[in-house]
């Protein structure tokens, strides 16, 4: 089986914990391109990356290999690399902080705050955990093995060295870790608990909400109601896969949207920096045999849902 060839280092450092953009220009049989601002312009047309490209090409910000400055007219050629940094608008300061659970020379595993991104995505890039934490604790290679939605707090785990990385995805890929969230949501007294729920789920790219459609199951969660106070019920929810917003979608199918929620059942669109009635969702557990040092985890986050003990400070917010 024929290899791709390995891409060249990169010639820019990382910025406030972020790595730089990397691009692979593709093969123009058409010759569609004749230099090398015409195809980023065509690539970034329509977005706000069409003028910010421009910027960091007149700037000289885009690089090749070698950090050699590349330029519009420069003639493209397919195949070559290049590297830039987006230019971030200025981002609000997510006002909570990362705790960090474990750290060893292979593995970190933090207990994240809700509001906070896991890693760059849309608008969020420099407030994200794995910036955070790959500048305060000085760890370029920082990356993780798993995700956590921005509305989620609790556990996860990232690799310390490049060289690891692969294994503890793979312990993801592979379910061989044992994940256990709490929830709180409304009490049914017509449904009884515990309870596996399986369906199939579906999102689809640029939509906000997940959906449960026909067909085959691809989303299994056990959910189990461990305590009650008044009309508020506390879960345990048990993951068997990993389907994006799948403990939510399944609560939401039960009838017991989890509290918070501005997606499940209805998408609401609260103000970035409206920290109130955070999503009472909570990892709580996570349990695997480390792949790299052999050793049995535990680890159990120190984090409570706050609406549980005080719904009017939850609702009032910080």
């Amino acid at each position: 089986m024929r290899r791709r060839a390995q891409a060249p280092p990169s010639p820019l450092p990382q910025r406030a914990g972020i790595d730089p953009v990397r691009l692979r220009l593709p093969a123009d049989p058409e010759g569609s391109w004749p230099d090398l601002g015409s195809y980023l312009a065509a690539r970034y047309a329509g977005t706000r990356g069409e003028e910010s490209m421009a910027r960091l090409l007149a700037a000289g910000r885009v690089l090749g290999p070698g950090g050699r400055v590349l330029h519009a007219r420069d003639p493209y050629e397919p195949g070559a690399h290049l590297w830039f940094h987006r230019d971030m608008e200025p981002e609000p300061r997510v006002p909570f902080t990362v705790r960090v659970v474990h750290r060893d020379e292979h593995l970190l595993v933090v207990d994240k705050p809700h509001f906070l991104a896991t890693t760059p995505r849309g608008s969020h890039i420099t407030e994200t955990a794995l910036a955070r934490l790959r500048e305060e604790l000085d760890l370029p290679g920082l990356s993780p093995a798993h995700r956590l939605d921005r509305l989620t707090a609790g556990l996860v785990m990232f690799s310390v060295r490049p060289e690891d990385r692969g294994a503890y995805q793979l312990l993801f890929q592979r379910r061989e870790v044992h994940k256990e969230y709490e929830a709180l949501a409304p009490r049914d007294p017509a449904l009884t608990f515990p309870r596996t729920v399986r369906s199939r789920i579906e999102k689809l790219r640029g939509v906000i909400a997940a959906t449960e459609v026909p067909g085959p199951p691809n989303a299994e969660s056990l959910i189990e109601l461990v305590d009650v106070r008044g009309g508020l019920g506390r879960y345990r929810l048990t993951p068997h896969t990993g389907r994006t917003h799948q403990l939510r979608v399944h609560m939401n199918g039960l009838g017991l949207p989890i509290l918070g929620d501005p997606v499940y059942p209805e998408v609401a669109d609260p103000a970035p920096d409206d920290y109130r009635r955070p999503l009472q969702l909570l990892a709580r557990v996570l349990a695997f045999t480390d792949p790299v040092t052999g050793a049995a985890h535990r680890f159990e986050s120190t984090r409570t849902l706050q609406a549980w003990h005080d719904r009017p400070g939850w609702e009032a917010g910080p």
